[in-house]
């Protein structure tokens, strides 16, 4: 902006307008992947961003996740890991750390680049109000001595069970920008560590929001040739899962999106959040940024 013209400036803004009359007094919730974190700087650029939302009369809800930062700290206290179905196989010392490193660490330092931007930011987690009580997660993998599916205990790795916004419902709205760590407890008082893209879907689909945006380490959702597909319905999603253009690790993240949108969220976004002002681009300009999947 510092090399425009002060008439291109105030263009660029005049511009965005109607974007920002679209999103008037809604409710955006932004998955903030560990991988879309990258350096401080991105970081911080990201914390001006969700201020700047929360300026323009949006209320925007932050989940993040963590895993390298995790990774990170569980190779230097020396304990092991594995993964199943990509999940996180969690005992009861990496249970502790995960909350150490997300409800702590990366939460707080969130909160801290928001409120540095001009904000005023809120850490929570799953666990504060009973925002979300989880259920243990159940996984099932093929093996291939027995040729059959077997069951898989991940430890403690949860699932929604249950979403109760009341805690939010009483921060958005009042220039709070809630930040939360997917962190739960389950009926029983146990600590689950939930996906932060299943926990940030679930919190779209309980507030009803405008747009669930799911930031990661790719463009979007790529065609069979590797291209960017802009937009997608449901129905041709799902088609493009059962013959194999959506695969990996795209496949949960487009089911969390489904899901959402079957919940009550009108549109879901997976973008890059690498890109410098990822979020900007895809709520306030014609460009937009990654891949609309919609009813």
């Amino acid at each position: 902006m510092a090399e425009l013209s002060p008439h291109d400036q105030a263009r660029i803004l005049s511009e965005a307008l109607p974007h920002m009359q679209r999103y008037d007094e809604e409710t955006i919730v932004i998955k903030y992947g560990g991988h879309a974190m990258g350096q401080e700087e991105t970081a911080r650029n990201f914390a001006r961003d969700v201020v700047l939302l929360e300026q323009t009369a949006v209320n925007p809800v932050v989940v993040h996740g963590g895993g390298p930062q995790i990774e990170i700290m569980l190779k230097r206290l020396g304990i092991k890991s594995e993964f199943v179905g990509g999940l996180r196989v969690t005992d009861k010392a990496t249970m502790e750390i995960v909350e150490m490193v997300l409800a702590g660490a990366i939460n707080k330092q969130i909160v801290s680049f928001i409120n540095n931007a001009g904000g005023k930011a809120v850490g929570l987690t799953g666990k504060d109000g009973n925002m979300v009580v989880a259920r243990k997660a159940l996984r099932h993998v093929f093996d291939p001595v027995t040729k059959k599916d077997i069951a898989v205990d991940l430890g403690f790795v949860g699932e929604p069970d249950k979403v109760d916004i009341t805690v939010l419902t009483q921060i958005l709205g009042r220039e709070l920008i809630p930040v939360l760590a997917p962190i739960t407890a389950s009926a029983q008082g146990e600590t689950f560590n939930v996906n932060a893209d299943t926990f940030a879907g679930h919190i779209a689909g309980a507030l009803k929001a405008k747009r669930l945006l799911l930031l990661t380490d790719v463009p979007g959702v790529l065609d069979k040739s590797k291209k960017l597909i802009p937009e997608l319905s449901v129905d041709e999603a799902r088609r493009l899962i059962a013959d194999g253009t959506i695969s990996g690790g795209m496949i949960p993240k487009v089911e969390t999106c489904i899901e959402a949108l079957e919940q009550g969220v009108e549109g879901v976004v997976i973008l890059d959040g690498q890109v410098p002002h990822a979020v900007l681009l895809e709520l306030f300009t014609d460009h937009g940024a990654g891949t609309l999947i919609h009813r």
